[in-house]
């Protein structure tokens, strides 16, 4: 069987981007805990607490160790850190005996995992940056393309497409700032040894503790106990998941737009594409499909995070197994999901000729609020107004009348209205101003902050 073959879950092999699987790798977090042992056992040496020589055994050690023999070790240990200080200490002769000295495996583990997180932000944080530019041209470039807006599925006001692609451009930027707000509180790490209080070291501890995560590009956790608050790992993994809510809310938009009745837009479909085994005709938007699919998932794993907050004491090992699982899940998922929603809009094809034919297609029943509020600033009434209109649209419903016609014929209107300004008032440009204006405006601000 081949390598691939081998393999079950499919963030091992489909989703996800090789990118994020190095950093989110077995070798990569063992290599940072081994590391961050590294940086600790220097500044223990630099202050005298260890024999001279033993950062440099460490050092040539981390080229020499392997995942493989860490987890052969683990066998015995049943402890994997314990499993990895053994497998160092025994390529460093006697100096492997000042290993791990006023240490917890929490203080390697922890740290290892933020460090990771940090790296994997980055490269989320790149992706959603890139989807922001991308909606911000296409807001942008249909500015001016007036459209029909939905509420509960029906035809409802009119719109600019434009502004539906800004929309989406600021609540993604919103998640942007989430993540600035959040990194002050989760780039933090631990090297405070058991239950969190340097027991051993004291205050030469504490400053080992800063030294070493300063150089991780940390802060010490001040409230760690025998691991780091878990609250601040289950705030990143919301989130994570509140991104992925809007990656399918935005995934739906494009589903619905791209319905045969509606056909506005279109995922690219390429010519050796094959949409049914049986219909060959099918041409389905299966990448914002499989959006959706991938955010069930995640906004489900959100439970395990918050239940990981929930712990015995100063710390019991209930959020480990769980955390193993989460990581990579949410972060492989989401990249899916954020390469997908680049791909499926930089290749997006808007259909505006049936955008036009959409908008025409009630005849003129979206102006049915812009009528009302004319005549009534016109000194009709609100009230009367309001009425005058529901019955020609109920007219126009019963009958299959056009609505537009019904207006231009009507007593009131006509009293109100001269033959051109009454015709004028379907003109859909005269109320695009405003949407239009902070379409831009979102276009603006978002591009000089994520540039």
């Amino acid at each position: 069987m081949s390598e691939t073959g081998r393999r079950i879950h499919p963030i091992e092999y489909r989703y996800g981007s090789d990118e994020l699987r190095e950093v989110l790798s077995v070798q990569n977090f063992y290599r940072t805990m081994a590391q961050i042992e590294y940086l600790v056992v220097r500044a223990q040496e630099k202050r005298g607490l260890v024999p001279k020589g033993t950062s440099e055994a460490l050092r040539k050690a981390l080229d020499e160790f392997s995942v493989d023999e860490v987890f052969e070790e683990e066998k015995k240990t049943r402890h994997d850190v314990m499993a990895l200080i053994n497998v160092l200490a025994n390529k460093m002769g006697e100096l492997g005996d000042w290993l791990h000295v006023g240490l917890t495996s929490a203080d390697l583990r922890d740290t290892a995992k933020i460090v990771v997180i940090k790296k994997a932000m980055k490269i989320i944080k790149e992706r959603l940056r890139r989807l922001m530019l991308i909606l911000c041209d296409l807001a942008e470039k249909y500015a001016d393309t007036p459209c029909v807006a939905r509420t509960h599925g029906i035809h409802a006001n009119i719109y600019v497409f434009g502004r539906k692609f800004a929309v989406f451009a600021e609540e993604f930027f919103r998640h942007w700032e989430r993540i600035a707000d959040l990194e002050k509180r989760l780039y933090v790490g631990k090297i405070s040894g058991a239950v969190g209080i340097h027991t051993s070291l004291g205050l030469v501890g504490e400053e080992i503790e800063r030294e070493v995560l300063g150089e991780l590009g940390l802060r010490p956790d001040e409230s760690a106990t025998q691991i780091i608050s878990r609250d601040i790992v289950a705030e990143l993994f919301l989130v994570l998941a509140n991104i992925s809510s809007s990656l399918d809310k935005l995934a739906t938009e494009i589903r619905n737009l791209h319905r045969t009745e509606i056909a506005e837009v279109e995922e690219e479909f390429t010519e050796t594409q094959i949409g049914s085994t049986a219909m060959p005709h099918k041409r389905n938007p299966i990448t914002a499909e499989n959006i959706s699919s991938l955010a069930r998932i995640l906004r489900g794993l959100v439970i395990a995070a918050l239940e990981n907050v929930v712990l015995w004491h100063e710390r019991d090992l209930t959020n480990s197994g769980s955390e193993r699982v989460l990581i990579p899940e949410f972060f492989l998922l989401l990249d899916e999901q954020l390469r997908k929603a680049i791909r499926l809009l930089s290749r997006i094809k808007v259909n505006v000729d049936k955008i036009q034919k959409n908008l025409r297609l009630t005849e003129g029943l979206i102006f049915s609020e812009v009528l009302a509020n004319a005549l009534a600033l016109r000194g009709y009434g609100r009230k009367k107004a309001y009425m005058l209109v529901r019955s020609i649209a109920l007219e126009a419903h019963k009958t299959g009348a056009s609505f537009r016609e019904l207006v231009l014929q009507n007593d009131v209107f006509r009293k109100y209205f001269g033959d051109e300004e009454l015709a004028n008032l379907f003109d859909p440009k005269r109320y695009l101003g405003i949407a239009k204006k902070r379409t831009l405006e979102a276009v603006r601000r978002i591009r000089e902050c994520v540039r």
